[in-house]
């Protein structure tokens, strides 16, 4: 579980002696307050959001992350205004695009984790290729959550447990907390070690439930489209001061 490295560069860099996380996730909160606190449309706050998912992107990479999650639209995130709702996922597809060719060249992978199915056919178009186009590398998994929730992703992950004792592939007995991760929508991913927040608020708004259930949590004041590789690395070294127990009286080797 513990999926931690320590870093040991010279002094001067900032990451030195820091245990890095394996995974991190992000719950990217607070670009429609950043666009109010401006007098700008709702949708300005993501046009800017996307400026900081590109740094945070480029500076996991720096960190030798081997994973980043981030939460781009809750299943809850249709409730919002049709307007905002359409321009999200125009700029989703318009990022995806526009981002390809700096993906293939860092090796970076796409997933995508969601339901999907009421996401705009041209959308799922363009991640479906994302993900098929990357699917070789391995310097980095880039895993959008999109469409997500946390409870829905338990529930897809038990009728299809379900689906397959009804076809006689699979026996009640045969679940425990081992094989379960490998119904979830991205099986082949750590664990996240590290789950932040920006924006403020202190909650996990139905986030990587099951996957966080371990994580280590650092809250910020920063509003998502003002985050960057700063706020990143400052989150990692209050996550590299922590004690890693897992329940047992001594952190894991």
């Amino acid at each position: 579980m513990g999926g931690i490295s320590e870093h040991t560069h010279n002094a001067e860099d900032p990451l030195a002696g820091l245990h890095i996380p394996r995974h991190v996730a992000v719950i990217m909160d607070g670009n429609g307050r950043w666009a109010e606190e401006r007098g700008l449309p709702r949708l300005a706050g993501h046009v800017e959001g996307r400026k900081a998912t590109r740094r945070v992107v480029e500076a996991a990479l720096d960190f030798g992350l081997q994973a980043l999650s981030v939460y781009a639209f809750s299943m809850e995130n249709w409730r919002r205004p049709l307007d905002e709702v359409e321009g999200l996922m125009e700029l989703m597809q318009t990022a995806m695009t526009e981002e390809m060719d700096d993906l293939r060249s860092n090796k970076v992978r796409v997933l995508v984790s969601g339901r999907r199915a009421e996401l705009p056919k041209a959308l799922n178009d363009v991640l479906e290729f994302a993900i098929q186009e990357t699917a070789q590398n391995t310097r980095m998994t880039f895993n959008l959550l999109i469409d997500y929730g946390g409870r829905a992703e338990i529930v897809d992950a038990a009728r299809r447990f379900a689906e397959e004792v009804q076809a006689g592939r699979a026996q009640p007995a045969d679940l425990d907390e081992e094989s379960f991760p490998g119904l979830l929508y991205a099986p082949d991913l750590p664990d996240p070690d590290l789950i932040i927040r920006p924006g403020g608020e202190k909650r996990i708004s139905n986030f990587l439930l099951w996957e966080g259930a371990y994580a280590e949590y650092v809250f910020l004041d920063v509003l998502w489209p003002d985050f960057d590789r700063e706020h990143l690395l400052e989150a990692i070294r209050d996550y590299s001061k922590r004690q890693r127990r897992f329940g047992a009286l001594t952190e894991p080797e």
